[in-house]
């Protein structure tokens, strides 16, 4: 059974810091590009951060470039973001998804969401 499932999201203060995981089951992440997404309330998805996991190039949303830092772990068949500085635009759905960065993603978590307060 493939699976992808988010967890590690909350409520933090503006300024705080949050490490969401997005881990793997049914399949090998590694062989996959693994994107971040979000989606606020009346806001379009928009993408967050991408890694390559072939040769570990890492992507980011300009508004977030220098906070969130995307990582993988494949012992444990997982993408890692941890998001510093958070600010009360930060606050959204966050989805991950494993596919290609040009696309498609072929398979969704079912999202965590993150407040910022």
């Amino acid at each position: 059974h493939v699976q992808l499932v988010e967890s590690g999201g909350g409520s933090v203060q503006a300024g705080g810091s949050l490490n969401v995981s997005c881990t793997a089951s049914g399949f090998t992440l590694e062989r996959d590009d693994v994107g971040w997404f979000r989606q606020a309330p009346g806001k379009e998805r928009e993408g967050v951060a991408a890694i390559d996991t072939g040769d570990g190039s890492t992507y980011y949303l300009n508004s977030v470039e220098g906070r969130f830092t995307i990582s993988q772990d494949p012992t444990k068949n997982a993408v890692y973001l941890q998001m510093d500085s958070l600010t009360p635009e930060d606050a959204a759905s966050y989805y991950c998804a494993a596919g290609l960065i040009c696309g498609p993603f072929r398979y969704w978590g079912q999202g965590t969401q993150v407040t910022v307060s």
